[in-house]
């Protein structure tokens, strides 16, 4: 795993998205790639919180029904926050799997990961077992949380008709809204201030490891 780390995450990414799509069928292709550029067109981009901004505080739970408050975390450091689609994304189990790979080295910089979701906390419980995380998966249903954080996205009509059938993501996340959070990754400094922000409209990027662990240690190095 190592070695497959220092290909770097991106490039595994493009290549599960190559592997993906030779065996979709073209039009669901065109219909993602569409909804990717309708979600980048929606305002999200701009309402997301940027470096500088200040991260709102707040209090989830985690897959096993204990709560998680942002500023207790920052107590022993700056925070890793990563939001993700859920466990039925294959994407984002990848990101996942690569940002436990990179946990000790978070730790060793002097910071903390935990990932957020609007699955209800059994789905986020699959997710943290199946994948052996040993950070925190919580579970912001109704994506209250990335509504705070600007982060939040109506999912395209043609998306949601192409998911129709094929994933009930009602039936995961507890309510029908067809909201879904951006990947987006951000380093909260102890000062509460966005650190480091990865924000793209393309669910397929995500923030690098070796970035992150960059960005906490010149969080951690500010007094």
């Amino acid at each position: 795993p190592r070695l497959r780390r220092a290909a770097g995450l991106q490039r595994q990414l493009d290549e599960l998205r190559e592997k993906l799509e030779k065996s979709a069928p073209a039009d669901r292709i065109k219909v993602y790639n569409e909804g990717v550029e309708q979600v980048a067109a929606s305002g999200v981009m701009e309402s997301a919180l940027k470096v500088g901004a200040r991260a709102p505080d707040f209090t989830l739970k985690d897959a096993k029904g204990a709560s998680v408050t942002l500023s207790s975390l920052l107590k022993s450091g700056p925070v890793v926050l990563t939001w993700y689609r859920g466990a039925w994304c294959p994407y984002c189990n990848l990101q996942l799997r690569a940002y436990q790979e990179a946990l000790p080295e978070i730790k060793a910089a002097g910071g903390q990961l935990a990932a957020i979701s609007p699955q209800l906390p059994d789905e986020s419980l699959s997710s943290a077992e199946k994948q052996n995380l040993e950070f925190p998966v919580l579970s912001d249903v109704g994506n209250k949380v990335a509504h705070q954080y600007g982060v939040a996205y109506k999912l395209p009509e043609s998306l949601v008709e192409a998911f129709k059938g094929r994933m009930d993501l009602a039936n995961r996340n507890g309510d029908d809204s067809w909201e879904l959070p951006l990947g987006v990754t951000y380093v909260i400094g102890r000062d509460s201030k966005v650190a480091y922000a990865f924000v793209h409209a393309d669910y397929r990027k995500r923030a690098e490891p070796a970035e992150i662990i960059q960005a906490v240690k010149q969080s951690s190095e500010k007094k």
